[in-house]
């Protein structure tokens, strides 16, 4: 990841797959969906891991 590119909230990351965001914290739970990182409270996700994952489901 390069350093001027910029990680995605999970409300930012739910509109941008068009999911709720209720949706992601139950993925996360389960260990299914896209990768996240804490950033001291917060979950971030990098956008190109998202757009990797969406490419995979659609495998």
């Amino acid at each position: 990841m390069s350093p001027s590119s910029e990680l995605w909230s999970i409300t930012e990351t739910a509109a941008f797959l068009r999911i709720p965001v209720g949706t992601l914290y139950q993925w996360r739970h389960r260990r299914t969906g896209p990768r996240a990182s804490k950033v001291g409270r917060h979950l971030r996700y990098n956008p190109a891991d998202v757009r990797a994952w969406l490419e995979d489901q659609a495998a």
